[in-house]
């Protein structure tokens, strides 16, 4: 299965019903599971099951078309999550002051696991405070990154959540 064949196909779908792709991923070999993360362009509004189903029934469509999986797959379509993965470089940006985890491709300054704040991005750089030091790492190689879960950013997303439903 090629990634980025499955990309270029659905998340022309994907964007068309007004949504973002964050991450699409097969999980597994024998009847993998091909999930695919989305949230609404506008990011802070909340992501229901009812728009996760319409974007399922929709590039499933598109999938029993195509029949780019050769195997019997499973399809999962599902909110990143509060601890959501960070794939793109405005998600970097959209989370300024977070604690996050990141995994580099390389080493950079000895190491390839950093925790830490994002204190900013500097064009392509994203900076990273990890124990009161801070850390210059491409974008280019940054490998897998994820929000941590806090305690103050699970604060902000029930504060959010219960504004959105007054």
């Amino acid at each position: 299965m090629q990634k980025h064949y499955l990309s270029e196909m659905i998340e022309p779908i994907v964007e068309g019903l007004g949504y973002e792709v964050v991450r699409i991923t097969t999980i597994g070999e024998t009847n993998p599971t091909l999930q695919i993360m989305i949230e609404h362009k506008d990011y802070e509004k909340e992501l229901t099951v009812d728009d996760c189903a319409k974007v399922s029934r929709a590039v499933s469509a598109e999938l029993d078309e195509k029949d780019p999986i050769e195997n019997k797959y499973k399809l999962e379509v599902s909110s990143p999550g509060i601890d959501r993965p960070l794939t793109k470089l405005e998600h970097f940006k959209r989370y300024v002051g977070e604690v996050i985890k990141l995994e580099t491709a390389e080493l950079i300054e000895n190491r390839k696991r950093f925790k830490g704040k994002i204190k900013e991005v500097n064009g392509e750089e994203i900076v990273v405070e990890d124990e009161e030091v801070c850390y210059q790492i491409p974008f280019s190689q940054v490998n897998k990154a994820k929000m941590v879960l806090t305690d103050e950013l699970w604060e902000r997303y029930l504060k959010s959540h219960n504004s959105a439903k007054e």
